[in-house]
């Protein structure tokens, strides 16, 4: 196969699109497509090789993967091996044990996995993952192992020719499955295989039927791919169901740009896409820790651009003098110790699981004093530290079952239980906070909590309906439903901003309603404030790295769940037995309170706050001016 102009210019437009996107979304809301369209391409290439050393009769498997491994690791090892020295020196523990692991997962090709496995409820930030990228290397190279052997194995029993319907068949079903698992199970259908080789395998189909166009076709056909292409980078954006049937553009388009084999169009092989598609894959290596680090260590918006031009300058020095590197094709027997890449991935693998099984290599810093009992208790409140919140979604031996997701109880249970607290994790985060104001007051509450369940008594959900929290949530709607009346007391608590967002803050008020009209006194939890940058990363920059404590109060992310702490609280003073808890009387107003000599957020993740934030939220409380006034609206 000669050098296609055509593909590298593709590359280009896809590398580029990435950039802009990652390094500010606003400029090209859908420039992740960018990396659909490399799929394509790496999909036409696979095939083109294999086919031609099967019909040629000599292709072969090792020599496939050896020059996989020449080509894609080792300027993988080289960022991996920089991030690990750069992490050494100015990484927290806790995210040095993460890089740890995430290199790991990159150099052995099952990043993608991990990704997908950390993508569940409380998901960190995906900017504080140095090698997130990755994920699209580790889908490519399962498929690189998998793709070869399959067609060998078909081949033994049919003609190369029966060999391309059954491509085309793959492709079909694997679209299909992608279309079905994108609106059922998101995460896995973005970051796993099966849902993306489709993709791949449309670049096969791309190779094994060709056009036959001429002239204006030719040209008709690039223009429309590329019409699609650009066209997806505008009009999808990151809240789009992905890869869904909207994926179709890019790869669709960039099927056609291929089929067009236009050599010498100036859209695709001009001078500037002609550098920038040799460097793309170089390029999309560096970029993302870039973008990470402007993130990480909150620089200003002139870093973005100094960013872009760094990632381009970077690729540039990785293609000219990492890329271009002749490594060993050797493919006999002794390919293990004459291979260079492949010592240095797995070497840097084993160093890499190191660090992670040593925490981070903690023993870089100082021994913080009472570090340790402070970090214990910054967790999610849940049924396995001693609390009822049921974490269906994130527990694993959970089962769905209405008596054990609503018989849980807190407080002083040697004293009756009048009060219910009824929510999703928000409700749940508040748990400690009652267990502590409701022990000193010698009364308790049952607590009927689960993931996304907010207050309501309709089927909506604001999390994933395949996940099986829903099943649980309509099982504790049930209960409140039926035993509504029973309670002196009932809080709720959800996260509103989340509710609000999706339209079904009237299903709230319903609830509220409900409850009032029982003549239950009726509590209405703040939602606490929402944050971009995850606190608790900040806490750990502060003392490992001196850098300031400053959580962000003023910030977008907050914006929507105040305006929904207004609503419901204007919603409270409807009735006179209907109070509403505001944040003043949760939360100090930076966001931290003091504990073991240090300043620590209550905030777990920018959005709940940890087991320890919401006793300090109780004693907060308890030592409120508007304390008495509020407890004694309820009915112990």
């Amino acid at each position: 196969m000669k050098f296609r102009k055509d593909i590298n210019g593709l590359r280009a437009i896809a590398v580029i699109a990435v950039l802009l996107f990652h390094f500010n979304p606003s400029w090209l809301p859908g420039g992740f497509a960018g990396v659909d369209v490399f799929f394509v391409i790496s999909g036409f290439l696979m095939t083109g090789i294999i086919f031609r050393g099967i019909e040629q009769n000599n292709f072969s498997l090792l020599k496939f993967y050896v020059a996989r491994v020449n080509r894609i690791v080792p300027a993988l090892v080289a960022l991996c091996l920089f991030l690990l020295i750069f992490g050494w020196f100015y990484l927290t523990p806790l995210d040095y044990k993460a890089l740890g692991k995430h290199v790991a997962g990159s150099l052995t090709f099952v990043s993608n996995i991990f990704y997908w496995r950390e993508s569940g409820y409380f998901d960190a930030s995906s900017l504080e993952k140095w090698l997130l990228h990755t994920w699209s290397l580790s889908i490519e190279w399962q498929f690189y192992i998998l793709y070869p052997l399959v067609l060998i194995a078909i081949k033994r029993t049919f003609s190369t020719a029966a060999i391309k319907p059954l491509i085309l068949t793959a492709t079909v079903l694997s679209f299909t499955l992608c279309l079905f698992v994108t609106y059922k199970h998101p995460s896995a259908s973005y970051f796993l295989l099966p849902t993306r080789a489709w993709e791949m395998l449309m670049g096969g189909v791309a190779y094994l039927y060709p056009f036959t166009a001429k002239g204006r076709q030719k040209r008709a056909l690039e223009l429309l791919g590329l019409a699609f292409i650009i066209g997806s980078y505008f009009l999808v954006s990151a809240d789009t169901p992905w890869p869904g049937y909207l994926s179709l553009f890019p790869v669709l388009g960039t099927f056609l740009v291929i089929q067009a084999q236009r050599q010498q169009s100036m859209l695709t092989g001009n001078i500037v896409f002609e550098k920038i598609g040799l460097w793309s894959y170089s390029i999309y290596l560096w970029h993302w820790p870039i973008v990470v680090a402007i993130y990480y260590y909150s620089l200003n918006e002139v870093f973005i651009y100094i960013g872009i031009l760094l990632s381009v300058v970077l690729g540039f020095l990785s293609y000219q003098y990492i890329e271009k590197i002749k490594f060993s094709k050797d493919v006999s027997f002794n390919l293990l110790y004459k291979n260079i890449p492949v010592h240095c991935a797995l070497l840097l693998a084993i160093a890499a699981s190191y660090i992670f099984t040593l925490h981070g290599a903690k023993f870089r810093f100082e021994e913080q004093p009472n570090l340790q009992h402070v970090q214990a208790k910054l967790v999610t409140p849940t049924r396995k530290n001693g609390h009822c919140f049921y974490s269906v979604d994130t527990e694993s031996g959970s089962v769905i079952d209405k008596e054990i997701g609503t018989e849980c109880y807190l407080g002083d249970k040697s004293a009756p239980a009048s009060t219910l607290l009824f929510g999703d994790s928000f409700a749940g985060h508040n748990e400690p906070f009652f267990n502590k104001v409701f022990k000193k007051n010698k009364a308790s509450f049952q607590s009927v909590v689960t993931n996304w369940c907010y207050p309501s008594f309709t089927e909506e959900f604001t999390g994933r309906r395949s996940s099986p929290a829903y099943a649980q949530c309509l099982l504790n709607r049930e209960f409140l439903k039926e035993n509504i009346g029973n309670y002196k007391n009932i809080i709720l608590a959800g996260s509103w901003g989340s509710v609000s967002s999706k339209g079904l803050i009237t299903d709230v008020k319903e609830v509220i309603k409900e409850a009032a009209n029982h003549d239950a006194n009726v509590f209405i939890m703040a939602a606490p404030p929402s944050y971009t940058k995850i606190p608790l990363q900040i806490f750990y920059k502060s003392i490992y790295l001196d850098t300031p404590l400053e959580l962000d109060t003023k910030n977008s992310a907050d914006t929507l769940t105040s305006k929904a702490n207004k609503i419901l609280k204007r919603e409270a003073k409807k009735y006179k037995n209907v109070h509403f808890i505001d944040r003043d009387l949760l939360y100090e107003e930076d966001g931290l309170f003091s504990f073991k000599g240090y300043k620590v957020p209550y905030s777990l993740d920018g959005l709940h706050i940890s087991q320890l934030g919401s006793e300090k939220s109780a004693e907060h409380f308890m030592r409120h001016v508007k304390y008495k006034k509020v407890i004694n609206k309820f009915e112990l």
